[in-house]
């Protein structure tokens, strides 16, 4: 088997001098981007701008827009992961193969039809390019990697490695971060394992709060500090640490991965916005995991239209504030300390520019009162999956907040402030997301091994293996888009485009690796019992918060034609 860098030609799955083949790929694509951001700027604008009642005629375009970007993107971090690995000597057999079935697959997509879900597919033509543009993807690499880029031996040769590489394996394919990253990755996944895996999916089935034990030894490995500066009581680590991470974690139990989230959203949103001493005073307890912290947001009737919030929080005469309204979709907000709550101070507009953010503390709860804080109630919702921390509906009627805890001192900054957090949020969730999709697969790979038909294993059946390998591609593809994501935010680049676009992706790689896992499983899969039920409930939740998959693409087709 060829190896580090050795010749290539002669193993009949992968193709001849492949980093030069798709090297090839990346102008064409580029230059097809550029011509469909144009043919769609041109449908969309009215006197010289872009305008949001045409982009939002045109969705359908708009958003195929988005997710040719989003292949061409990923497609440009899969190039810039494989040559780093050529040029370190690590581009082995099995990361060719991942590489190669990508480009094959999806340059076929961009070709034929990007399936934007399962029952949307966004073709050329309907972004409005016609058969001349179309022929920028008729050069002779393009079209070598389409015909035998991801054949059935290829597929075929992937899965087996992944069998030699087995379950002990921290992952299927080598990922391309530094060493100090997959120290962090190895050591999370060994808790995950003895700590989480065994229990995810009993807490599932039971719907039970993810045990305080499991936070306090998180609390203690820093994962609420992970990103916070170490002057403030936190570790001080990378947005890419923060993948890694989240990744991991998610891979035990999406519950688990995702206790980090909230404590990263109000991190981000007192490091942004907050005073001198609001830093003070709360990072070091975030990170410390002395307080927890919940985000309320959403309320009942506006769902991803944060602008049009009506709760409303009025100032006394002591300087102190009341708030009233409703909120839901509240993740832990029972045993949570502080609520970052954001609420209208302007009752004049309805818009964002009257929105205020708010650390709102509160006592934590418990299973027989858990809202005990005066002018507050709220009550559970059941969910199919995503179980580990809960869902609530809040309700405030006279729910009183300190003043000194405007955050920034300053109203009407709170949709702003809110703004500055998406690009980690949507990191962290394309992490998360990966971690479930890992987790599929896992699952799957264990299943088609061991279950026998016909005389021989699941996985010996090329639909089987086709599904598992094609997993291991897209959950690669995924990795290398966050993980850029995760490197341009460390470098104080904006990149809430790649970020939309990883958490964009990985969603549907989520989805689709846990529904192919369950498939796999066939009649069992359905049953309760087997665990990959459980990730396809949680992988559904993917393509909703932190942005529905039609917001996310909204907004980065504004973006693009910005």
């Amino acid at each position: 088997m060829p190896h580090d860098g050795q010749d290539i030609a002669m193993t009949p799955t992968i193709l001849p001098d492949l980093l030069t083949l798709t090297g090839a790929t990346i102008a064409p694509l580029d230059a097809l981007l550029g011509t469909a951001t144009e043919t769609i700027k041109t449908q969309v604008s009215a006197e010289g701008r872009v305008s949001g009642k045409l982009v939002e005629q045109h969705q359908y375009a708009a958003h195929g827009l988005s997710w040719l970007a989003t292949y061409v993107y990923s497609l440009r971090q899969m190039q810039r992961w494989a040559e780093a690995l050529q040029g370190e000597g690590k581009f082995g057999e099995m990361e060719q193969l991942l590489h190669q079935i990508a480009f094959g697959e999806y340059l076929a997509q961009i070709s034929g039809g990007i399936q934007m879900n399962q029952g949307e597919i966004i073709r050329l033509q309907d972004l409005g390019l016609g058969a001349d543009t179309q022929a920028a993807l008729q050069t002779a690499e393009v079209q070598t990697l389409i015909a035998s880029g991801n054949s059935s031996a290829a597929r075929s040769r992937l899965v087996e490695l992944i069998q030699e590489q087995g379950q002990a394996a921290i992952m299927f394919g080598n990922s391309g971060l530094e060493e100090e990253l997959e120290m962090i990755r190895e050591q999370f996944r060994r808790y995950a394992q003895e700590k989480v895996e065994p229990f995810a999916h009993e807490w599932h089935l039971k719907d039970e709060l993810i045990p305080m034990e499991i936070i306090e030894e998180l609390g203690e490995m820093g994962v609420f500090g992970l990103t916070i500066p170490e002057e403030f009581g936190g570790l001080g680590l990378s947005k890419a640490s923060m993948c890694v991470v989240s990744e991991e974690l998610s891979r035990g139990y999406i519950g688990v991965g995702s206790l980090g989230t909230r404590s990263e959203i109000a991190a981000e949103l007192i490091l942004a916005g907050g005073t001198d001493a609001q830093k003070e005073s709360w990072l070091p307890r975030l990170a410390s995991a002395e307080i927890l912290p919940t985000a309320v947001f959403t309320e009942p009737n506006t769902g991803s239209d944060l602008g049009s919030l009506r709760a409303r929080a009025v100032k006394n005469a002591d300087g102190d504030y009341e708030v009233t309204g409703n909120k839901t979709w509240i993740t832990h907000a029972a045993r949570t300390h502080v609520m970052t709550l954001l609420a209208r101070t302007d009752s004049e507009t309805d818009n964002h520019k009257g929105l205020s953010m708010f650390l709102a503390e509160k006592t934590p709860g418990t299973d027989e009162d858990p809202f005990p804080t005066p002018g507050m109630t709220g009550g559970e919702i059941e969910v199919l999956g995503y179980r580990g921390m809960k869902e609530y509906e809040l309700g405030f009627d006279g729910f009183k907040v300190k003043g000194e805890n405007l955050l920034g001192g300053e109203e009407g900054k709170g949709f702003k402030q809110l703004m500055e957090t998406f690009e980690s949020a949507r990191i962290q969730t394309a992490a998360r997301a990966i971690g479930v999709a890992q987790s599929a697969l896992d699952i799957a790979l264990q299943y088609a091994e061991e279950r026998k038909q016909f005389g021989k294993s699941l996985i010996a059946f090329p639909r089987v293996s086709s599904k598992i390998a094609m997993m291991a591609v897209e959950i690669m593809v995924a990795r290398q888009l966050t993980y850029f994501s995760a490197w341009e935010k460390d470098h104080g680049r904006r990149c809430d485009l790649e970020a939309g676009m990883a958490k964009l992706l990985g969603a549907r790689v989520a989805w689709a690796a846990a529904d192919n896992g369950l498939q796999i499983h066939g009649g069992n899969g359905f049953a309760l019992e087997y665990k990959i039920s459980r990730v396809l409930c949680d992988a559904r939740i993917l393509n909703i918060f932190e942005g529905a998959a039609e917001i996310q693409a909204q907004v980065i087709a504004r973006r693009l034609l910005a």
